[in-house]
């Protein structure tokens, strides 16, 4: 019997240069619908407008306080989630009783809208940094422990039975079999996280700061300035996607275990 053919992916240049030329087909679309004025610039700015704000808050110095102060929130959000997903999602993945207790708990505050959380969080902890830390946790959070309970509940029981009659203890059993099965379910996750984590500071300076890239928009939408709106929303998006980049990176690296060993197993068969 033949073998069905594999279609083989670009390569990765070709895949950035598809990449950079959706990115320039949008801003081209964007800037034609805008210049026939088949979209408003009043309420949809212009592509060029918007970069050149971009730019030139960049070059006067003003937007880097503010890009700093957002991601400080994101990246404490972010660590402090994941540590605290990571480890509840193994404690409740190990404690069955444990699972099943606080099961309807977990999926009601998981239920809870994070805006409404978000004025409890500045009234508990003030309108500084830590108030928008805390919203970026509840939303990095559970995502990070979802994965990690599951990843750990995909353990094969044979695998597992194998290592008890080893005599593996409970630390090795953590190093060799839990943890590299739900390490791949831990960074899929946090590509998603990554972007929640900013979500959750953003959404708290807007509600309430005096810095911050939310606070930016929100001060551009309130005199109407649509091209200091677009214009923060674009630092957002660029910054998110380098910080997507370095865990894609990192998983890369952690997970290179994963082709060799699908190798080893072609070769085997």
């Amino acid at each position: 019997m033949a073998l069905a053919r594999v279609k083989r992916l670009p390569s990765r240049p070709v895949i950035l240069l598809l990449q950079v030329a959706v990115l320039i087909g949008f801003f081209l679309l964007w800037h034609v619908l805008t210049a026939t004025k088949i979209l408003s610039p009043f309420f949809f700015g212009t592509p060029l407008a918007v970069l050149e704000r971009t730019w030139s808050d960049f070059a006067s110095g003003v937007i880097w306080y503010h890009l700093g102060i957002t991601l400080l929130e994101t990246a404490l959000a972010f660590a402090i989630g994941t540590i605290a997903g990571i480890a509840f999602g193994f404690w409740f993945a190990r404690a069955p009783l444990v699972s099943i207790v606080f099961d309807p708990y977990i999926k009601a505050v998981n239920a809870l809208p994070r805006v409404v959380l978000a004025p409890i969080f500045a009234l508990w902890l003030g309108l500084g940094i830590w108030s928008k830390v805390a919203l970026g946790v509840t939303l990095v959070f559970f995502i990070v422990f979802f994965n990690v309970y599951q990843g750990v509940k995909e353990v094969s029981p044979v695998v597992l039975a194998n290592a008890k009659m080893l005599g593996a203890s409970n630390r090795h059993l953590f190093r060799h079999v839990y943890l590299p099965s739900a390490l791949s379910w831990v960074f899929s996750s946090l590509h998603t996280a990554v972007g929640f984590a900013m979500v959750g500071a953003v959404v708290g300076e807007y509600l309430g700061s005096a810095a911050g890239l939310g606070y930016r928009i929100h001060q551009a939408e309130g005199v109407f300035d649509t091209v200091g709106v677009f214009s923060g929303m674009l630092v957002l998006t660029i910054f998110v996607v380098v910080i997507d980049a370095v865990v894609t990176v990192i998983e890369k690296r952690l997970l290179r275990w994963r082709p060799q060993e699908a190798q080893t197993t072609n070769a085997q068969g």
